[in-house]
């Protein structure tokens, strides 16, 4: 069999490998993508552009109904289309494809459809998808091959052929009541959309919180608004057994709080956290480090435990976000171009943004971390409606709030909950990662009315150096 060597290969088409490939080859290197199953991964085909899509579609619902019900608008859909809403992301995806698919005859890199897997330290064995192999050879591999959604061993839950965030994006029809196995971001974008279908949702979270990270009075107050719309919410909850078949009738067994408690849905979501695609991929072969989670090892460079093997993503155990698979790339992209890395995974922000409505953005320490590290620091809050912006679109429930140092002016996080909180992140940021004081932020002239408006007013709030 025949040997082809490159500069670099990418196992997966995830954020990072695609843009560390394209890169090397506009710069003339002999690149390519392995790729077993979606063109660019799963972010632009099966979680957050197609998820970001349908939640859109049931904002429109939501807001057509809210001012319907006001007289603004004289008509309003009672209900929803799944097929459309369906459809109008099958279209977003199709797009994404065709523009992945730009970047490679733009950049000149070579596109493989097939399962990779390590034979050697330089070498990779493909089954092609249209059949037959290749043995594929590289000064530099790169391995991106993203996260699985995990489903638990409960009893039954395997028969009852539970749905996850993929099935969800393409289901045609609205579940009468949709039971949700997870409280964190998936769990909760996916029950609000939902419930804005028509579904009756209930979302079961085995921690005593919703989003356990999250401080108190955000947890609170999302929960609290989510409420209002209908959604139910079980926390302390140990679910012990499944019976059922998801899209006919699940019931989940358990307890909550120590107390018995059972819950009856037409349809079963579990969205409870994601494990690496790291099986079968020939690590061991070739000696790669691999964690008890699944994760490979890498250092600050993301190097593995073999030289010349690089892991980007959600395989390497990098917050599961695409930004910071872009980030992994620069990472990546700096080592391998200056053998003296500019850029490496130590101290990075790593941003975050729920997209429930409200949406809620968060960046650097939180009141929580606050506490139990000992970081002496001035907490400013702003109330949304003070946003004058957020009253604009009847959008006033939540807040802002920001940690400054204590013994300087160096901010130190900041958190939002309120409509496009996530838009307000970057300007924080930059302040943060340039080591500007907060009083930067206070002293901008900020275009009125707008959200980032905002940060003005929560940035002057904050209390002066004792």
């Amino acid at each position: 069999m025949a040997t082809e060597h490159y500069d670099t290969l990418s196992i997966g088409s995830g954020q990072g490998g695609n843009f560390v490939c394209w890169t090397r080859a506009s710069a003339g290197k002999k690149t390519a993508v392995i790729e077993r199953k979606w063109l660019g991964g799963s972010c632009p085909n099966v979680a957050c552009l197609p998820t970001k899509n349908v939640l859109y579609s049931a904002e429109v619902l939501h807001l057509s109904q809210k001012y319907a019900a006001t007289g603004l608008l004289k008509t309003a859909g009672t209900g929803v289309d799944m097929a459309v809403v369906r459809q109008r992301k099958r279209e977003m995806v199709e797009g994404m494809a065709d523009t992945d698919k730009g970047a490679f005859e733009k950049s000149g890199a070579e596109y493989v459809a097939g399962h990779g897997k390590l034979v050697g330290e330089q070498s990779i064995e493909v089954e092609l998808d249209g059949g037959g192999k290749r043995i594929m050879t590289a000064d530099n591999i790169l391995i991106c091959t993203g996260s699985t959604a995990s489903i638990p061993n409960t009893p039954g839950i395997e028969k009852a052929k539970p749905l996850t965030h993929i099935e969800m994006l393409e289901l045609d029809e609205v579940p009468k009541h949709l039971v949700i196995l997870g409280g964190g971001y998936s769990g909760l974008e996916f029950a609000q959309a939902f419930r804005r279908f028509g579904s009756e949702v209930t979302v079961l979270e085995r921690n005593k919180k919703i989003l356990k990270r999250e401080d108190d009075d955000v947890s609170s107050a999302l929960v609290e608004i989510l409420m209002e719309e209908g959604i139910q919410f079980h926390t302390s909850v140990n679910i012990s057994n499944v019976s059922g078949i998801s899209g006919q009738s699940v019931t989940l067994s358990g307890t909550r709080d120590g107390q018995p408690l059972e819950v009856k849905g037409s349809h079963l979501l579990v969205a409870g956290g994601r494990v690496p695609n790291t099986q079968n991929m020939g690590l061991e072969t070739v000696g790669i480090d691999v964690a008890a989670s699944g994760h490979v090892k890498v250092n600050e460079y993301l190097q593995t435990s073999v030289p010349g093997i690089f892991a980007l993503g959600d395989c390497a155990g990098s917050p599961y976000f695409t930004h910071i698979g872009f980030d992994d790339y620069r990472i990546v992209s700096s080592f391998l171009d200056n053998k003296q890395p500019l850029r490496s995974t130590t101290g990075r922000q790593v941003p975050s943004t729920l997209y429930t409505s409200p949406e809620l953005a968060h960046v650097g320490l939180s009141e929580n971390e606050a506490r139990r590290t000992g970081v002496e620091c001035r907490l400013a809050k702003l109330p949304m409606a003070a946003v004058l912006r957020s009253r604009t679109m009847d959008a006033t429930r939540g807040f802002a709030k920001a940690l400054v140092s204590a013994e300087n002016d160096a901010i130190l996080g900041f958190t939002a909950l309120g409509p496009r909180a996530g838009e307000m992140l970057p300007v924080v940021q930059l302040a943060m990662s340039a080591g500007l004081p907060y009083t930067s932020i206070a002293g901008l002239i900020v275009t009125h009315p707008t959200m980032c408006e905002g940060l003005v007013a929560l940035f002057g709030s904050v209390a002066p150096r004792s």
